[in-house]
């Protein structure tokens, strides 16, 4: 078992914690792991990117080399698009179709869309949409999460232990509006294509 994963998105939008939730599970679930964060401008919306490397056996470096990404995970579309070139020709993308606009020549958000269509293994997901359902946008990174679940190769339940164990200091509403995110975006991933 080896996925290479690309976390990507804008500071302030919780890449980072979907990062260790994922390497902690991967650690409960008896795997190796490695990771090398880009942490950009984070507190003025700025580019955050996470290489998340996972495997049954050991791994020699932290950086995934172009064309080997299994999973680029996104909370921001155009910032998804940014790591194409690293995606594998059998490579997923699932991302948040909510642009962050900090920027002022943002491309159009239909011309994006456009680019994530072309590509035949994806999974487009409003996760702030789904996250303010559940009753709070913070969790949108666990939405987002939750849809990734299907191609990381961790064991669910190994996944939700690691959001008890990383967010148990926060109180146990905490806890669970995580988990129920984490569930929702899972489901979504799992529905039959609309």
């Amino acid at each position: 078992m080896k996925k290479d994963i690309i976390l990507s998105g804008v500071g302030g939008q919780g890449i980072l914690s979907i990062a260790t939730v994922i390497g902690q599970a991967a650690l409960k679930d008896g795997l190796y792991m490695k990771q090398a964060e880009v942490h950009g401008m984070s507190q003025r919306g700025g580019d955050v990117q996470s290489n998340l490397r996972i495997s049954d056996r050991p791994i020699a470096s932290d950086l995934i080399p172009l064309g080997q990404c299994d999973l680029i995970i996104s909370l921001e579309p155009m910032e998804g698009l940014r790591y194409l070139p690293y995606l594998d020709k059998d490579g997923w993308i699932v991302t948040n179709e909510t642009p962050f606009i900090n920027i002022p020549d943002y491309p159009a958000e239909t011309d994006i869309r456009a680019e994530i269509n072309k590509l035949s293994k994806k999974v487009i997901l409003n996760v702030d949409k789904v996250a303010k359902e559940i009753g709070t946008a913070r969790v949108a990174n666990m939405v987002l999460l939750g849809a990734t679940t299907p191609f990381l190769g961790i064991d669910y339940a190994k996944i939700q232990d690691s959001i008890r164990d990383i967010f148990a200091r926060k109180g146990e509403a905490v806890v669970e509006m995580n988990l129920k995110a984490l569930d929702a975006g899972r489901e979504h991933s799992l529905a039959p294509a609309r």
